[in-house]
């Protein structure tokens, strides 16, 4: 049976506020300011291209005004599959892996009260919610290959001499218990567990020194199995002002529930070499927590066909926990002179509890054009941007990776555009959407490309809409937050399929 030892007694150190910094990293925090383009399948067939037209549900997570549209009281739910395909390439070696998922990922209603005074300054007014996975985590990445340089050794070595802070001692090393230190010295106390580093002898250089072979030509494998979602409620109220002018806005709750495994391991990949020849690092991270953000959005009727639409959404606060398990193994024959073993292991089998702290993620705005063609379709254009540099970590002792979000992220635009056609009973849409990368290297995360379609039908009270989207990005992550960062680069592609049945009430 795991131990849950919650860390606030021992939190109430300055350095464990500080350590926590290496387990809350800059993407950590991206994390939750990226959505994926999820909601009902004739807002994804279009790309989500809404923000001028309204009249669906997932339409009010890009501006509140458009529930306003409704002519009916309507109840919409989707289920979708999701397929992802990534391509992993380390040091010229490639690998795929594939992970599908099923989800109940929107459902919502709109509930609305006309005026029957024509003259009235308030037409009508409306009322809704609308749940929908803002972001779905299934994922499994796989890459293996042979670095030339680099050995994980030093992941575990840059704890031990320390960040940015003096070396951990060794008699904490050799008497502490692992429950009673913070983040940075556990992970010293696990390498050192793993006899992946030894204390340095001689006067000169630093503290400790590696275990493991220089000899280079590293054989790695990571193994990275994701599951969990990033949900949104929005409770919205909007009205229609005259005859051309319609406003709303959203209160929205965000929640989230995030789990990483990752496996990694390594092998010296040298039958001549001695000292340390493989290890095993094991990882398990699991997040939650909730927030709110507020939405603000208005749409004006140029002309009968001609709509413009413009909204605000307000920085989301999030606050967040984590949940850390970890253990190591390593085989090493020479390692342990005045022992017949050869083989050591060290799991703590003990699950972290850490202080809750919050993410502050960036505000958006969004513009929107959409031509009406009478009752035969429409087309439509959102153009929306986002500063992705104000992202930041409000919670104290955060300084450092809040100067990292603030140098390596940079402002970037998204652009939908989306189409509908509608023959008697029939509809057919299709959308292309355009994203930049959050980051201003262009490659941690890549810009996304993505394409969509798909068809409804109108039962006259009911309506059943079907939609396929596509998307492709590119993602170059570190293996580890400091020592090993080398990044295998991973072309992921996703293909989705969304089913929504629709009924006006």
């Amino acid at each position: 049976m795991r131990k849950h030892i919650l860390t606030a007694a021992i939190a109430l150190m300055a350095a464990s506020t500080y350590a926590q910094q290496s387990l809350n990293t800059a993407e950590n925090a991206v994390r939750y300011t990226t959505d994926n383009l999820t909601g009902t399948a004739r807002f994804r067939a279009m790309s989500g291209a809404f923000g001028a037209v309204g009249g669906d549900l997932s339409a009010i997570h890009v501006n509140p005004a458009g529930s306003a549209i409704f002519n009916y009281n309507s109840g919409t739910a989707s289920l979708s599959s999701y397929n992802i395909s990534n391509d992993a390439k380390y040091f010229g070696t490639s690998q795929r892996k594939n992970d599908n998922s099923l989800d109940l990922n929107q459902l919502g209603a709109v509930f609305v009260f006309n005026n029957s005074n024509e003259n009235a300054f308030m037409r009508k007014f409306a009322l809704a919610f609308d749940y929908e996975n803002t972001n779905s985590f299934h994922n499994t990445t796989y890459s293996r290959g042979i670095n030339p340089n680099n050995s994980i050794d030093q992941y575990f070595l840059n704890y031990a001499n320390g960040i940015n802070e003096g070396p951990i001692s060794l008699n904490t090393l050799n008497n502490a218990y692992y429950e009673d230190l913070n983040y940075n010295d556990q992970q010293a106390f696990l390498g050192y567990n793993a006899y992946l580093f030894n204390p340095n002898n001689n006067n000169v250089g630093p503290a400790y020194v590696s275990n493991v072979p220089s000899t280079g030509n590293y054989y790695h494998e990571n193994y990275i199995n994701t599951t969990g979602y990033n949900g949104k409620v929005a409770l919205n109220f909007s009205a229609q002002l005259k005859n051309r002018l319609y406003v709303g806005g959203n209160l929205n709750i965000h929640f989230t529930d995030y789990i990483e495994t990752q496996r990694f391991y390594e092998d010296v990949n040298n039958p001549l070499s001695t000292g340390m020849q493989s290890i095993r690092f094991d990882n398990e991270r699991y997040t939650y927590g909730g927030g709110f953000s507020l939405n603000l959005g208005a749409i004006y009727k140029i002309t009968e066909s001609l709509r413009a639409g413009v909204a605000y959404e307000s920085p989301t606060w999030m606050r967040l926990q984590n949940e850390i398990t970890q253990r190591i193994s390593s085989y090493c024959p020479q390692c342990e002179a005045n022992n017949s073993a050869d083989t050591f292991v060290f799991d703590p089998n003990t699950t972290f509890v850490f202080d809750d702290y919050t993410v502050k993620n960036p505000s958006k705005w969004t513009g929107s054009l959409a031509y009406i063609f009478g009752k035969n379709g429409l087309i439509s254009v959102d153009y929306s941007i986002k500063d992705y540099s104000n992202t930041k970590y409000t919670s104290s002792g955060y300084g450092m990776v809040n100067s990292q979000l603030s140098s390596t992220l940079d402002v970037a635009s998204t652009v939908r555009v989306g189409a509908e056609y509608r023959i008697k009973k029939f509809s057919l849409r299709g959308g292309y959407r355009y994203e930049q990368s959050p980051y201003k290297n262009g490659t941690t995360i890549g810009d996304l490309n993505g394409a969509s379609g798909g068809l409804g039908y109108s039962f006259g009270a009911s309506r059943l809409d079907l939609a396929y989207s596509w998307y492709q990005r590119k993602y170059a992550t570190p293996l580890f937050s400091t020592g090993l960062t080398d990044a295998p680069g991973i072309k992921s592609t996703n293909n989705n399929v969304t089913l929504s049945y629709t009924i006006d009430l």
